[in-house]
C-alpha cells in the first residue's frame, strides 16, 4: 500500500473520530441542529484538508496527537463552507457526497445555523488547546477563511457568473476560494512543528501550486466526471456560466496546466531536509483522481 494510502486513511479516521468526540462533547439544547451539524460534518469526503495538516506537521516531526487540533479545526471550516456554498443564494446545489445537501436534507434556516456553528467551533477547537502555536494557528485560519481568503474568493466567484475572465482574474479567484484553506491547511502544519520562516515560505509555495491544480482538475471532473462517483452532479459550471480552466485553456491545455502546477509544487520541496513522500504522492494524486 504506498505511503499516501496509509496515512490518508489513518488520518481520515482519526479526525472523523475526534470530529465525533467534538460534536458529541459540544452538543447544544436543539436535537435538529445537532442532527445538521453530524449530517454535514460525518459524511465522508476526502478529508483531504486534514490530511495536509498531518502529512506536513509528520515530515517535519510533530506527532499525530499535536496536529488533532488544526487538522479538525480546517476541516469543519471547510464543512462549513460546503454547507453554505449549497445555498441556493450561493451555488445552489441539490448534491453532496452523493446525498442530498444540508438544505435539501433539512431546511434552508437550519443549513445556515449548522454552517455557523461549524465555523465557530472550528476556533473552540484551537483556542481551547495547549499549544504554543495555538493563537498563530487561529489567527492564520481566519485570514484564510474570511474576506481575504475564502469568503473573499466566494464572492469573486458569484460575481464571475457569466462574465469573461481573464486566465489571471480565474487564477486570483481560486487562490483564495480554494487554495487559502489549502494553503492554511499546510500552513498549520508546519505551524504545529514550529518550522522555521524559511520552511513555511517553501511550504506556501507547494500548497498555492497544489490548491490550483486541485482546482483545476475539479473543473476538468464538471466536464468529464462520472456524477456517480463524484457524489455530485456535473455540467454545474455550465449551468451558471462561470468562468474555468477548460473554457480558457481547452481540455488538452487545462490538463497541462495542472501538470505544470504539480511539477511546481513538487519542485518547491526539493531542497528540504526530511522525508515529503507523502506530499509529493498527494501532489500526483490531486490530477490523477476522479472525485
Amino acid at each position: 500500500m504506498p505511503l499516501l494510502d496509509q496515512l490518508a486513511a489513518a488520518a481520515s479516521e482519526r479526525v472523523d473520530a475526534r470530529l465525533q468526540e467534538l460534536l458529541e462533547a459540544t452538543r447544544g439544547p436543539d436535537t435538529s441542529l445537532q442532527q445538521a451539524l453530524e449530517y454535514s460534518l460525518l459524511n465522508g469526503g476526502k478529508r483531504l484538508r486534514p490530511l495536509l495538516v498531518y502529512a506536513t506537521g509528520q515530515a517535519l516531526g510533530a506527532s499525530w496527537e499535536s496536529c488533532d487540533r488544526p487538522a479538525m479545526a480546517v476541516e469543519l471550516i471547510h464543512a462549513y463552507s460546503l454547507v453554505h456554498d449549497d445555498l441556493p443564494a450561493m451555488d445552489d446545489d441539490d448534491l453532496r457526497r452523493g446525498r442530498p445537501t444540508c438544505h435539501k436534507a433539512f431546511d434552508e434556516a437550519t443549513a445556515i445555523l449548522a454552517g455557523d456553528a461549524l465555523q465557530t467551533l472550528a476556533f473552540q477547537v484551537l483556542v481551547n488547546g495547549e499549544q504554543p502555536a495555538a493563537l498563530l494557528m487561529a489567527q492564520t485560519l481566519a485570514q484564510a477563511s474570511g474576506s481575504q481568503g475564502m469568503v473573499g474568493g466566494q464572492m469573486l466567484d458569484l460575481q464571475a457568473e457569466g462574465e469573461q475572465l481573464t486566465l489571471e482574474q480565474l487564477e486570483k479567484l481560486h487562490r483564495h476560494k480554494t487554495g487559502a484553506l489549502i494553503r492554511c491547511a499546510v500552513r498549520l502544519g508546519g505551524l504545529v512543528a514550529e518550522a522555521e520562516a524559511d520552511t513555511l515560505e517553501k511550504l506556501d509555495a507547494y500548497a498555492s501550486a497544489l490548491g490550483l491544480a486541485f482546482q483545476v482538475q475539479d473543473d476538468l471532473l464538471d466536464i468529464k466526471g462520472d456524477a456517480a462517483t463524484l457524489g455530485k452532479n456535473t455540467g454545474a459550471d455550465a449551468l451558471h456560466h462561470k468562468a474555468t480552466y477548460p473554457g480558457l485553456l481547452g481540455l488538452e491545455g487545462a490538463e497541462q496546466k495542472a501538470y505544470d502546477l504539480i511539477q511546481e509544487a513538487k519542485s518547491s520541496l526539493q531542497s528540504l531536509p526530511g522525508d515529503w513522500n507523502a506530499l509529493l504522492e498527494l501532489a500526483d494524486w490531486c490530477i490523477q483522481r476522479n472525485h
